[in-house]
């Protein structure tokens, strides 16, 4: 990478990263691994910065490359090589009864978003998080627009089904969040 590429990635990185790191953050669940996910991303495109072909658009490359770093990190974690929990061992805080809710809903949305495939995730985070298109979102992940809409619509069925198991303080918050089929 000569001096002028470098110059761009560093611009580019400086501009983009924090979007990038909520995405990272929402495909993971945890902001640790949110930010590895990124870092490595970002270290995979800067690997590939001066081959681009669309310099226009690196982001559509990063995000790309964060969802295949995150299935790979996924494989790993299936193979056993880390211990993934179903409870979060952190409880809220008594904020006040309105703060407590908040976060109690916030958890059970972050914890139905776990619970999702790899790829219904990534489809829920980038249509309803990061208000993507269903074109941007294929072009990310690589798949045909058909397969974009069906993930979306199994994952919202799943992700419906998880809410409503956890109680009525996850289904006020996902039907006040606008999540529809």
């Amino acid at each position: 990478m000569n001096a002028d590429e470098e110059r761009q990635f560093h611009e580019f990185v400086a501009a983009r990263s924090r979007s990038l790191l909520q995405t990272a953050y929402l495909l993971t669940g945890d902001w640790e691994q949110g930010r590895d996910l990124l870092q490595t991303a970002l270290a995979s495109t800067a690997r590939r910065w001066s081959k681009l072909r669309d310099r226009e658009q690196p982001e559509i490359y990063v995000r790309r490359a964060l969802y295949h770093a995150q299935v790979d990190r996924f494989r790993l974690l299936n193979w056993g090589w880390e211990t993934v929990t179903d409870s979060v061992p952190d409880q809220p805080s008594a904020q006040g009864a309105n703060g407590a809710d908040a976060v109690v809903q916030r958890q059970d949305i972050m914890t139905a978003l776990r619970r999702l495939p790899r790829r219904q995730r990534a489809v829920i985070v980038l249509r309803y998080f990061e208000d993507r298109p269903d074109s941007e979102i294929a072009a990310i992940l690589g798949v045909a627009q058909g397969t974009v809409r069906s993930q979306t619509r199994k994952a919202l069925v799943m992700l419906r089904t998880t809410l409503a198991e956890a109680g009525p303080s996850a289904s006020s918050n996902a039907s006040g969040r606008g999540v529809t089929a």
